[in-house]
């Protein structure tokens, strides 16, 4: 609904927008240009509901192009969101959560389910077409499952996928995939137990294997491992991940080490796509390069006979922002377009203000619009303040 134009308040708009914007530094970048008086606007969402949106617009029904609310101004059009579920997590990993912890933020202002699914359901209607849970760890929320069975009732949203540690998966998974999970990515650094609790900080390897074979046993092919790779960290565990996927059905990602608050990030620590990818064509020189999607971020990999496969997540080294098509909503409800950006803005107040349906997505089309071409680099991203990744959410 309301797609192919950006029918505009923006003098209604541009106060509230400035209200809920926290972290934005550009002076003029929460003014939104005036555009051609709007319809009249429907009803108005209530914060703790959430109503059939569709029912009340005339446009909802029709075939009509891709919103130009989600769609930037470099023509990229973004169909994925990401939802964190929480700031909590059962681990403590080196590279997303601070030595010293992060102060949470209060529950109650915390995203309820049902504004969740409020805000999915118009994003859906706007054009996303796949969602992601993330976290914190998304599956220590109690009512993940029904957050789940909730959005799989959306019409045009193809795709619900959940990113998670992996530590109370094998418990939950036959849950979530018959409330209609369809994609799954856990997050596993090290092959070797002792090390596991060096990077996470807590115990629990073997669990996370436990969840990783529930998974492929529950027909999830391929199930997505996510490795963060750190120098005098795990770099040298790279072939053992890439035999971890002979003989099942994994794709492991290497991901480079990126800068977030409090994660102590430096140049040095980051083992870069060529060199990790150098070393494994060392001991598999028939290494070939697999196809990749247009919006995809990782670079795929498959040694011949191997059942998985292997990719690269180049976010430092060779950024891939071109064909970003991603949006992250926090567990506190502030939309960031960009990963390694810190412009935010609140659609959790703009939602509980009573805003109507369209001045939330006059909100949202002003932060789309403002997303930049790409990111700064990784060392003046090491420089910017962000947040801590668990209170980003992958």
């Amino acid at each position: 609904m309301f797609r192919g134009c950006r029918s505009s308040f923006a003098a209604a708009a541009a106060p509230l927008f400035r209200r809920a914007c926290i972290h934005c530094t550009l002076a003029d970048a929460c003014n939104p240009q005036p555009a051609p008086t709007p319809t009249p606007a429907p009803g108005r969402l209530p914060a703790e509901a959430s109503p059939d949106l569709g029912s009340r617009s005339r446009f909802a029904s029709r075939p009509l192009p891709f919103s130009a609310f989600l769609t930037d101004g470099f023509g990229r059009q973004h169909s994925y969101l990401r939802i964190s579920l929480t700031e909590k997590c059962n681990l403590r990993c080196q590279y997303c959560m601070p030595e010293d912890g992060v102060q949470l933020t209060p529950r109650s202002q915390l995203l309820t389910a049902e504004e969740i699914i409020t805000l999915a359901r118009l994003f859906v209607r706007e054009g996303v077409d796949k969602i992601r849970l993330t976290g914190g760890e998304p599956l220590i929320r109690p009512d993940i499952q029904h957050i789940v069975g909730r959005l799989r009732q959306l019409d045009n949203l193809k795709t619900i996928a959940v990113t998670t540690n992996g530590i109370n998966l094998a418990k939950l998974l036959p849950g979530l995939k018959t409330a209609g999970l369809d994609l799954l990515n856990v997050s596993l650094d090290t092959l070797v137990p002792a090390k596991f609790e060096f990077i996470a900080r807590r115990r629990g390897f073997h669990k996370v294997i436990e969840g990783i074979d529930k998974a492929i046993e529950l027909g999830y092919e391929p199930v997505k491992v996510n490795c963060v790779v750190m120098r005098g960290v795990n770099e040298d565990e790279l072939l053992d991940f890439v035999e971890f996927t002979a003989t099942k059905p994994l794709d492991v990602r290497f991901i480079e080490y990126m800068p977030f608050d409090g994660n102590k990030w430096n140049f040095k620590k980051m083992v870069s796509y060529q060199e990790m990818l150098s070393a494994i064509r060392q001991r598999w020189p028939e290494l070939h390069k697999l196809p990749s999607e247009d919006s995809g971020t990782a670079k795929a990999y498959k040694v011949p006979g191997f059942r998985g496969q292997i990719g690269f997540i180049t976010s430092m080294s060779e950024h891939f922002c071109g064909s970003c098509n991603r949006l992250r909503l926090t567990a506190d409800g502030n939309l960031k377009v960009c990963l390694f950006g810190n412009a935010e803005v609140s659609l959790r107040d703009v939602l509980r203000s009573g805003a109507t349906e369209e001045e939330v997505l006059e909100i949202v089309g002003a932060a789309v619009g403002r997303k930049k071409k790409q990111h700064a680099g990784m060392f003046n991203i090491s420089q910017m303040k962000n947040r801590p990744m668990i209170l980003i959410g992958g």
